[in-house]
């Protein structure tokens, strides 16, 4: 049995719903901000009753991201993992969505290098290399920019 009212329930979900309105949120985001200010019971009832509702959910917050980093940023896949793992979103989840959408993200991450690249083309092959290594590019991303650089 529960140890909160409605009331309480009711005033706790408010609290939740108006931070998950205001932008979209991992099950992660919501259990860190509220942690220390709503019981642990209560809040797990919450964040199955909004999982429930589809307030949350985390495979839809990895595909509206990383569409966002497509469209908007030049990544690596290594790079958008971990900004998804800072989120709190489960490692075998961000795999299987990586899986799953392997060839368009290659794809992707290919384009984000040379786009990278070809800001710095003055500096010479090694600097390049080393930037894009620092930005979380692999050795073969890397080895296909700079041959295609020679072309």
């Amino acid at each position: 049995m529960s140890s909160y009212t409605p009331e309480e329930f009711d005033n706790a979900k408010t609290q939740v719903m108006k931070y998950i309105l205001y932008k979209k949120r991992t099950e992660s985001e919501v259990r860190t901000k509220f942690c220390h200010t709503i019981e642990e019971n209560m809040l797990d009832d919450i964040i199955e009753y909004i999982k429930e509702a589809g307030y949350i959910n985390d495979k839809e917050y990895i595909k509206k991201i990383v569409n966002e980093y497509m469209n908007l940023k030049s990544m690596s896949i290594r790079e958008i993992k971990n900004k998804l793992y800072d989120k709190g979103i489960y490692a075998d989840e961000i795999e299987d969505y990586i899986s799953e959408n392997q060839e368009v993200l290659e794809e992707y991450e290919l384009n984000s290098a040379k786009k990278l690249a070809q800001k710095k083309k003055g500096a010479d092959e090694q600097k390049i290399k080393n930037y894009l290594f620092s930005k979380g590019f692999d050795i073969d991303v890397v080895g296909k920019v700079l041959n295609s650089k020679e072309d």
